[in-house]
């Protein structure tokens, strides 16, 4: 079944405001303040995912982080299906997700996407959440690399979503893809370059 808007524009609208503003909440920033970890943005990478709360020695600032970001992008898939219909909840994880990219509070600077990615296919379709989850770890295991198991796992989950049957899902899916592939642009580059941080890797 493919994708259809069945809602009005302005409930549309609506969520996807709710899903931007929920996706915007900074959890490794909050995170890393109340366990007194420091600045985020000013560890590692700066950027403000699990990924590099990890690289301040917290696994405990990690989890709730990814939890956090995962669980944000969740919510608001949650919260439009139960109160308007599929396409909205699609709408509104999207923008859970675009809004963990670029938050408004922190000048729309924000985490690569990777978490919320999860959440938002736990949130829509668990299987491809399943099958998604799987293709990270097998990847992480392999290489070592946070970034390229996110990168194959993204590249991944549309044809996991066709051979799935989940096939409403795939045009987001393409979508979610060509973002989380742009930022981690610079992860490419350091991939290439052999300069990428192991996962663990301060």
């Amino acid at each position: 079944m493919n994708f259809e808007l069945t809602s009005a524009a302005e409930l549309l609208a609506f969520w996807a405001i709710t899903g931007y503003l929920l996706g915007a909440i900074p959890f490794g920033i909050v995170t890393a303040r109340v366990l007194g970890l420091g600045d985020l943005r000013q560890i590692g990478s700066g950027n403000i995912g699990a990924t590099n709360v990890l690289r301040t020695g917290s696994k405990l600032g990690a989890a709730l982080t990814l939890i956090g970001d995962a669980g944000k992008a969740g919510a608001a898939v949650l919260l439009a299906r139960a109160l308007a219909a599929e396409d909205a909840a699609q709408i509104a994880g999207f923008a859970a997700f675009l809004g963990h990219c670029y938050p408004i509070w922190l000048k729309f600077k924000g985490g690569k996407g990777v978490a919320t990615f999860f959440g938002l296919l736990f949130a829509l379709a668990w299987p491809i959440g399943v099958a998604a989850g799987a293709t990270w770890l097998a990847a992480a295991a392999i290489f070592r690399f946070s970034s390229l198991a996110a990168l194959l796992t993204a590249v991944m989950t549309p044809l996991w979503i066709i051979l799935m049957g989940f096939n409403s899902l795939f045009l987001l899916s393409l979508c979610l893809t060509g973002v989380i592939y742009w930022r981690h642009r610079e992860n490419i580059i350091r991939l290439i370059r052999g300069q990428e941080s192991r996962i663990g890797q301060k």
